[in-house]
């Protein structure tokens, strides 16, 4: 992890420009809760129209800020589909670059995790609510927040200078369909490859050290997740009359799932492999705090923690289908379908991670149980470029917006069409940023937004792509107006 401390005093420029984010602030929250109010979750099983009033609010608003030449809802074929499925509204407003300025693309997404349990909410969860400095709510977060933070950060910039004094190229991409897997994603970028081709690409779709302490992430894992089916008989026998010598396939699965880890809970399969890093202190205590590890449960692997998170693989047991506590029976059960989730290290491909799982899983399959593997999806980790010049900036404008130095630091999530972008602009600089922390509780109950911290997310963007609107792209590179 790198730090970047904060200049010093901004220029007058700057000043003003923070001023009208200040005065744009209390609006930006409203249109928050507006957005929040709306559950647009892209799973079949939930009302689609949601999305569909999402899209056209978030267009409304790039609309009104002014400054795009058009304002579109697109939708994309899904990838590896027939064609005649389409993925999710997107939102996608351009403005052409002039007089040799930059192009930067703005992305977040509008569509939410599903809420889960309500009774595990203090609060309905589509119903913004506000108690000790933060927004409780769905997507208050993860990633309307996002939204709200490109949209107020373009109403300053607009109303500082003029819409038509903005020299810098804009696009601002918003998909419905993130959570969901971004279907449509590589399919849209095909579609319109021209229009979107950006010199920097912000990615508002991560989080920082803590609430006040900005960062750029840098690193990010891979995944693999997959349902995995295990069968051991054609057809229920009596558990009675049958068991302890017929193998049930709850029994092995159990057994098989039980050779993932070792014994200290670290991952035991061979071809999984973990990237060497420096990572910041981060001990056992902040660990409990931020995660609400109960008394007397011990952390699992070994290592530093933030390796084992950054920099580490994981398989993790998401879903089963299985009988009910309340319908179960004296009964061998035929089959058990389970869904693993792995995170991969960054800079192994997850195609070579999810091989690895596989190859373990069948050699390991208990009493000849027939495994049947479905459903693979997977997505690559992220090495972000760290010597280029938009980085440089970020890091001044987070460390200017916040008032604290800036951290470069590793997520142990995984955002796979960052790979997508990399892939279709590789000489784009890509800055991966957010506004959440260590208590946002994303796609948990009770996800939360720092109030403080959304405020110095739109300080930072605001800053940087006043900065940005400063910069002529030359064959050089970008020089701005003092011919930095």
């Amino acid at each position: 992890m790198t730090s970047t401390a904060p200049d010093g005093p901004v220029s007058d420029d700057d000043q003003r420009l923070l001023e009208a984010v200040a005065g744009g602030f209390p609006a930006a929250v409203d249109d928050l809760g507006r957005l929040v109010r709306i559950p647009g979750i892209a799973w079949p099983a939930f009302d689609q129209s949601a999305l569909v009033r999402s899209a056209e609010e978030i267009a409304e608003l790039a609309r009104d800020t002014g400054l795009f030449d058009t304002v579109d809802i697109e939708r994309a074929p899904v990838a590896d589909g027939d064609g005649d499925e389409l993925g999710q509204p997107a939102v996608l407003a351009v403005r052409r670059a002039k007089a040799g300025r930059p192009t930067i693309m703005l992305y977040a997404h509008h569509d939410v995790q599903p809420p889960g349990d309500d009774e595990l909410w203090e609060t309905p969860p589509f119903e913004p609510t506000v108690r000790d400095g933060r927004i409780y709510a769905r997507g208050a977060a993860d990633d309307k927040a996002g939204v709200m933070a490109h949209i107020a950060s373009l109403r300053a910039l607009a109303e500082t200078i003029g819409p038509d004094a903005v020299d810098l190229g804009i696009v601002l991409f918003v998909e419905g369909e993130e959570e969901y897997g971004s279907r449509s994603f590589a399919p849209f970028l095909e579609t319109h490859a021209e229009t979107m081709r950006s010199d920097v690409i912000v990615v508002a779709d991560s989080g920082n050290l803590d609430s006040e302490t900005p960062a750029v992430t840098v690193s990010l894992r891979g995944n693999a997740k997959f349902h995995l089916t295990v069968r051991t008989l054609e057809h229920a026998s009596h558990s009675g009359m049958f068991g302890g010598a017929v193998p049930d396939a709850m029994m092995a699965a159990v057994r098989l799932l039980s050779t993932l880890w070792d014994e200290n809970g670290a991952v035991a399969v061979d071809g999984l492999v973990a990237r060497e890093a420096e990572t910041p202190p981060y001990d056992e205590e902040q660990l409990r705090d931020e995660t609400g590890l109960l008394e007397g449960v011990r952390p699992v692997g070994s290592g530093s923690i933030l390796g084992r998170i950054w920099n580490g693989p994981t398989v993790t047991v998401t879903g089963i289908d299985f009988t009910t506590v309340e319908a179960a029976s004296n009964t061998l059960a035929p089959e058990v379908t389970l869904v693993l989730s792995c995170r991969v290290a960054p800079g192994q491909s997850s195609a070579d991670a999810y091989a690895a799982i596989e190859r373990h899983l069948r050699a390991h399959a208990p009493f000849g149980a027939q495994l049947a593997f479905s459903e693979v999806d997977l997505g690559d980790s992220v090495l972000v470029d760290t010597d280029g010049w938009a980085i440089g900036e970020a890091r001044r404008a987070l460390s200017d917006g916040y008032g604290r130095e800036s951290v470069d630091y590793g997520v142990g999530g995984s955002i796979p069409f960052i790979s997508d972008l990399a892939e279709r602009y590789p000489d784009a600089q890509i800055l991966v940023t957010g506004v959440e922390d260590p208590h946002s509780r994303a796609h948990s109950p009770n996800e939360s937004l720092h109030i403080d911290t959304f405020r110095n997310a739109i300080r930072s963007e605001a800053l940087l792509l006043a900065r940005l609107n400063r910069r002529e792209m030359t064959s050089a590179g970008p020089i701005d107006d003092n011919g930095r």
